[in-house]
């Protein structure tokens, strides 16, 4: 008989791990380097940081064929070998400082099975508390997806998505030596993003793939550039894949005092990011 695999990871939910790390002088360098005129410069650690703070870590030995930690030790086995980062609800309680001891409480929140245009999906929900010695600084809420194979090459791309009239608007420009230096900033071995015969070939993307965080944290300094301020919460979910070398478009409208609506076009003008910034 075959076994049911949705109660088997259910049974996942719960599970916790607990890593620690240390803001550096040259993490903050490389940060600020890695987003150059993009970044916002101050007293405190830049938003988006934290995705550069205790990455998960694993021997060599530990790797799947994607360059990802195999599935099964933190977490579930999910059947199915395709992983990206489908979003994130964060909320900026405090922040981080250079020198501070960051302390991360990751706990699998919710596992969900959903059929979509593509097949078969698998939503992850995992929430992070990061901690410092002074108490709680960020509270997340990640959700990855999982999904099948593609067996065929990439579609053509899809058409435009209708422009809208937005408040500001940035150009950043993307290329292979800013994907990597994010990739090894937050540790993450990924091929999709640095491997450009896996992406294309074995993955079937156009080329190499625009992280999701990197994306979501040129939203976020985006947004706290046009504010004045970082903002206290941040949603983003990604729409589509951004691939190939590219100037990436951000736009933003504020909504009143307190919120943002931003999102990410791609070159061929497709949204390739929706986000919303709270103050």
């Amino acid at each position: 008989m075959r076994p049911d695999t949705s109660t088997t990871l259910q049974e996942w939910i719960g599970r916790t791990h607990q890593v620690e790390d240390i803001v550096t002088p040259r993490l903050l360098a490389s940060f600020d380097a890695m987003l150059g005129p993009h970044a916002v410069r101050g007293t405190v650690a830049p938003p988006g940081l934290h995705w550069c703070l205790a990455p998960d870590i694993a021997d060599m030995r530990e790797l799947g064929p994607d360059g990802h930690p195999t599935k099964g030790s933190f977490l579930p086995p999910v059947p199915l070998p395709r992983r990206m980062w489908a979003g994130s609800d964060v909320r900026f309680i405090a922040p981080i400082r250079g020198g501070d001891t960051i302390r991360r409480r990751s706990t699998l929140a919710a596992i969900e099975q959903k059929r979509g245009r593509t097949g078969q999906l698998t939503f992850v929900t995992v929430r992070h508390e990061i901690v410092n010695d002074a108490g709680p600084v960020i509270e997340e809420d990640q959700t990855l997806v999982y999904r099948a194979a593609d067996t065929a090459a990439a579609p053509p791309a899809a058409p435009a998505s209708p422009a809208t009239a937005v408040s500001h608007q940035r150009t950043v420009d993307v290329d292979p030596v800013l994907l990597f230096r994010y990739s090894a900033l937050t540790f993450n071995g990924h091929r999709i993003h640095y491997d450009a015969p896996y992406a294309t070939t074995v993955e079937r993307y156009r080329g190499l793939v625009i992280h999701g965080p990197l994306q979501a944290t040129l939203l976020m300094n985006f947004a706290a550039a046009i504010a004045g301020r970082a903002p206290r919460r941040f949603s983003f979910r990604g729409m589509r894949p951004a691939a190939g070398p590219q100037s990436l478009l951000l736009g933003a409208t504020t909504q009143g005092q307190d919120g943002m609506e931003l999102d990410v076009r791609s070159v061929n003008g497709q949204i390739t990011m929706t986000a919303i910034a709270q103050w």
